[in-house]
């Protein structure tokens, strides 16, 4: 889904249609980013949503850019986008443009960033920058020793401090084979908490 202009920097795709609903899909490292192309499908179901999705690069390790249907921006994007002063910078592009910003999944990685306030790369700094008056959820995803640490409940309270809405992990059997809580929520679960807050936005 990578789009180029004739110079060969990457093109923004990110139109401001006041009449859609803009979805923001953040994927990182988890193996539940294998879910991405079927959780990006169902969301592009919901009447009136546009989607588009921030990767980091571990994810691109458990899917298939590809098989995703919408524009999909990676750590590349961000540097080879900006060349000079006037440049779009597009971690600030995408905040501008995004309604809502759900991270599906959201490894213990990322989710120590942000609650440390790390950004570095185009998701972390696509959060740090984020307007905390429109909605961001979170879905943790990990194996059950590290769900169970003690800085994992810290650090969820932290974010939800930030006024962000997590979408708690379940337990079920993980791909590792341990059988416990840390799995990400079901893709219906997070399709149906999107779908209250574009009902919302639409009353």
């Amino acid at each position: 889904m990578q789009q180029h202009c004739e110079s060969g920097h990457i093109q923004l795709d990110l139109q401001t249609n006041s009449t859609r609903f803009h979805v923001l899909v953040g994927l990182t490292g988890s193996v539940a980013a294998l879910k991405a192309p079927l959780l990006v499908t169902q969301l592009l179901e919901i009447p009136g949503v546009d989607v588009r999705v921030v990767t980091t690069d571990h994810a691109t390790h458990f899917y298939d850019i590809n098989e995703v249907p919408v524009r999909v921006y990676t750590d590349k994007d961000e540097w080879e986008m900006w060349t000079k002063r006037s440049d779009p910078v597009l971690h600030i592009e995408l905040r501008r443009w995004a309604d809502l910003l759900v991270i599906a999944p959201l490894d213990a990685n990322t989710l120590g960033k942000i609650g440390s306030g790390i950004c570095d790369n185009l998701l972390t700094c696509v959060v740090r920058a984020w307007d905390t008056s429109r909605p961001l959820l979170f879905c943790p995803a990990m194996n059950t020793a590290m769900w169970q640490h003690p800085i994992t409940s810290q650090q969820v309270a932290t974010l939800k401090s930030f006024g962000y809405v997590e979408i708690p992990c379940i337990a079920k059997k993980l791909v590792c084979g341990d059988e416990g809580k840390g799995a990400m929520a079901e893709v219906s679960t997070i399709v149906d908490t999107v779908k209250q807050y574009v009902q919302k936005h639409s009353e």
